[in-house]
């Protein structure tokens, strides 16, 4: 199936459907070109609940489409490829959030939205990358958990007089870009400056002019004056950022490809809305206590 029958088809189902496509930065670029919106996971399903979509179909990983089914319970949201889940999402499961809890005397829990609803549903409230610090400082005691994310949550302590007590999650993508392969491409290319996300190491972030999320890099890509940026996370955003910027060069950190969010193609997105397959279900009694850590977050911010 071709880039031009595929966006024909996907026309005519969304329609059909009532149906939105929603497509995470990091998606291989045949699959973005069909997104309605494109962006970081948690926007996205802040996107979709606004609109009068009866039918939501997440181009991601397996805890977004939970995510999506959350803050939009009354709509249908279908997964691509229901195989695409998040190695660092499974590095905790919720059994494990209550015993780390118990351990610290109850301390609260923050947990990044990159986490299974299970998981989610065991968390005092949720924070992105964007607004982890926000989050993290808004709380009333001074020892805060953070699941699952481990250099995240040392991003964090960077800006924060809070302890924080961490899982040791991480991202297996993003700690593969180590600071010997930066440090070579600054010499490279002395007039770029150098972008990441706070998954990646803190060798690797002490090295970065400007550390945020996808949709931090995606803002930043559009304002600066930088002519040149070398990009340290998952490659899909770079095919963005270059169509977004054709004026400006883009260097890809190697070795950063996520195998999870490369398994959807355009015509899985096809299939997914013809035959309305891979729902996306999560049980209510976890849901009600999962959305409630997220509603939290989105008071904070």
């Amino acid at each position: 199936m071709t880039q031009s029958e595929a966006a024909k088809r996907v026309a005519e189902l969304k329609e059909e459907r009532n149906a939105v496509i929603l497509v995470h930065n990091y998606q291989i670029e045949e699959v973005q070109l069909l997104a309605d919106f494109i962006g970081d996971s948690l926007g996205l399903s802040q996107q979709a609940a606004d609109t009068d979509a009866d039918v939501i179909v997440f181009c991601g990983v397996h805890f977004m489409a939970q995510t999506a089914k959350l803050l939009s319970p009354e709509k249908t949201v279908l997964m691509p490829d229901p195989s695409a889940g998040c190695p660092m999402a499974d590095m905790i499961t919720a059994e494990q959030v209550r015993e780390f809890k118990a351990q610290h005397g109850g301390a609260p829990v923050v947990t990044y939205v990159n986490s299974t609803a299970e998981v989610k549903a065991e968390s005092d409230i949720c924070c992105t990358s964007s607004n982890a610090v926000e989050v993290v400082n808004s709380l009333e005691e001074d020892t805060v958990l953070f699941v699952p994310d481990e250099h995240l949550a040392d991003w964090i302590s960077r800006h924060t007089h809070k302890t924080i007590i961490a899982w040791a999650g991480y991202c297996p993508t993003h700690v593969r870009i180590n600071p010997e392969t930066v440090a070579y491409m600054k010499e490279q290319y002395p007039e770029a400056v150098f972008i990441t996300h706070p998954e990646a190491r803190h060798e690797v972030i002490d090295l970065a002019d400007e550390v945020t999320s996808t949709a931090g890099m995606v803002s930043f890509a559009r304002e600066s004056d930088a002519q040149q940026i070398i990009v340290g996370t998952e490659e899909g955003l770079v095919d963005r950022l270059r169509r977004e910027n054709p004026e400006k060069t883009f260097y890809v950190v190697p070795h950063t490809i996520c195998p999870n969010m490369k398994k959807t193609s355009a015509a899985k997105v096809v299939d997914s809305l013809e035959k309305m397959q891979f729902e996306i279900e999560v049980d209510e009694a976890i849901a009600e206590r999962a959305r409630r850590a997220v509603e939290r977050m989105l008071e904070v911010s």
